[in-house]
């Protein structure tokens, strides 16, 4: 009896401890934040812009200019969410025991001690680590930026880096015995080449001529063969044309030491209109214009002359005016306690956190007879405490896609590839103070007056950008996104008793890049994804229009 009393407790307890490790982890995200390194550029070279951080693939994107080696190149700055723990590929780690195991916002925020670079040559991969591993790959180009500048070149120099050769074309007046170099960068802004042929009057190519380079980031040297060949073109007769919806830019080679005149039509008109010369900027062997004031959606042709002869034509067409669809705010319908900024049946453009809000209480953004014009119907965002937490009012160019426990996961964005100017607002808004804070960080603001939020965005995603508003995954907008070609806002933190017409300038990051989705977003409460706001602030909006000048 007892030995069987005995194996009844053992099997007891080999029962209870299966439940005990079962009980499941919770899911805390591991995500990059923020990524730096020295020498960290724009994708042309110079300046300075932020990584490419993509938070749903788990990758990060980079430049760096030629001052750095890249295979031992030193992280400055890698923030991560949640405290997750850091484990680098070893392989590629200068020293894998002196790397920060924790998250660091600079290098005087770790112990001097710690060694932070790693081999970029090739990908690597960081491990995130919470309750869970969250693989992330860091991938860094090296742009090295070589520049050949002589007297009377045609044209950009060939420049062959992994035979270590460039070829140069001079017009067929030059000499190529007592040739005057501008530059001669082989080795990049941060290289140096022997014999430095700059430091002479003129110089020799009327054979291959042999130099020896050396990269910004190191003393050795490699053997580079430049040939120099006469030609009678005077220019290339490629112009390469970059259209938006009212501009253009145009970029092509000229002859160094020339003016190339530029000049555009509508296509099948007769008279041609000259750009001014001094909106045309020479470098070199390089020119560059943008046209503006152009037609929306309209064929134009194109043509550069040298010294009175036409070297080159072009035809494009400008984008079309897309408008702003349903940015009248008119159509809406309802289901049950949920209303939709969209007509019944129809397809939505617009939609809001109305879907999870209704869960625990009304929509709070709803539509309203009270229009900037007197008629159709406008947007009422209120800001409201919707007995478990905060909740914004809100309205987005995208969909609603899942409520995850009290928290709304969205998708940002709608496909559009045109170029407007502006964005055309008409708003009022009230002003709470705000009383309820859903972070630590933001206590600070209690007591303070709430802002409304309204801003446009024009990315090149690959696709919809998916936003999470539960704290331990959280991923919002992030402004600074490098996949942004134009941005504007507008920031309100007053009271106004009556509608007013604002127009949000969009600054354009890029000018060679065509946008695939529009973003636009208001919220009663500038920090609502992080459910800090006023109950009662309250945001109409109207008529909201795209505008192209």
């Amino acid at each position: 009896m007892i030995k069987k009393l005995f194996c009844y407790i053992l099997c007891l307890l080999a029962t209870g401890c299966a439940i005990e490790n079962d009980i499941p982890y919770p899911i805390v995200d591991g995500s990059i934040l923020d990524f730096e390194v020295e020498g960290q550029c724009g994708p042309d070279g110079t300046g300075t812009q932020q990584a490419t951080i993509d938070k749903s693939a788990r990758t990060v994107k980079l430049y760096v200019d030629d001052s750095v080696d890249l295979s031992a190149l030193r992280i400055t700055k890698l923030t991560v969410s949640n405290d997750a723990t850091l484990l680098p590929d070893t392989a590629a780690c200068h020293n894998y025991a002196k790397f920060p195991a924790s998250g660091f916002s600079s290098l005087d925020a770790i112990p001097i001690s710690s060694d932070t670079r790693m081999d970029f040559s090739k990908p690597v991969t960081i491990t995130l680590q919470t309750y869970q591993d969250y693989v992330w790959s860091i991938s860094v180009e090296q742009i090295i930026e070589r520049s050949v500048i002589l007297e009377n070149q045609v044209g950009n120099a060939i420049v062959d880096a992994i035979n270590r050769n460039v070829i140069v074309y001079v017009s067929h007046e030059q000499r190529l015995d007592r040739i005057k170099v501008t530059a001669f960068n082989l080795g990049g802004p941060h290289g140096s080449v022997y014999p430095d042929p700059t430091e002479d009057d003129y110089y020799d190519f009327s054979e291959p001529r042999t130099f020896y380079v050396s990269n910004g980031w190191e003393e050795a040297s490699y053997k580079w063969t430049a040939y120099v060949y006469q030609t009678e073109e005077s220019a290339s007769s490629d112009i390469n044309v970059f259209a938006r919806a009212t501009s253009a830019t145009l970029k092509g080679s000229v002859q160094s030491g020339k003016q190339p005149v530029v000049e555009y039509r509508p296509s099948g008109t007769s008279d041609w209109s000259a750009q001014p010369s001094s909106e045309v900027k020479v470098s070199g062997t390089s020119y560059t214009t943008a046209l503006k004031q152009l037609q929306p959606g309209t064929a134009y042709e194109c043509r550069v002359s040298i010294d009175g002869t036409v070297a080159g034509t072009q035809t494009f067409n400008t984008a079309a005016a897309t408008p702003l669809t349903d940015g009248s705010f008119d159509n809406w319908h309802q289901e049950e306690k949920l209303w939709n900024p969209w007509p019944q049946g129809g397809t939505s453009y617009w939609d809001t956190g109305n879907k999870g809000a209704v869960t625990i209480s009304d929509s709070n953004s709803i539509p309203t007879s009270e229009t900037c014009n007197g008629s159709g119907l406008a947007a009422s965002l209120e800001s409201k405490y919707l007995v478990l937490k905060f909740a914004a009012g809100n309205i987005f160019t995208g969909s609603y896609v899942k409520t995850v426990g009290t928290n709304g996961v969205l998708s940002f964005g709608r496909p559009f590839t045109s170029f407007p100017s502006k964005l055309r607002i008409n708003y009022k808004y009230t002003s709470a103070t705000i009383d309820k804070v859903g972070d630590d960080e933001f206590t600070y603001l209690k007591g303070r007056p709430d802002s409304c939020h309204i801003y446009i965005a024009l990315t090149d995603w690959d696709e919809p950008r998916e936003i999470r508003t539960r704290p331990s995954e959280r991923q919002l907008f992030d402004k600074t996104d490098s996949h942004i070609i134009a941005y504007a806002e507008l920031i309100q933190g007053s009271t106004t008793t009556s509608y007013r017409q604002e127009d949000l300038v969009l600054d354009y990051r890029y000018t060679d890049r065509t946008p695939k989705y529009i973003v636009v977003v208001a919220s009663a409460s500038k920090y609502g994804d992080y459910f800090t706001g006023g109950v009662g602030s309250k945001l109409w909006l109207d008529n909201f229009e795209l505008i192209y000048d």
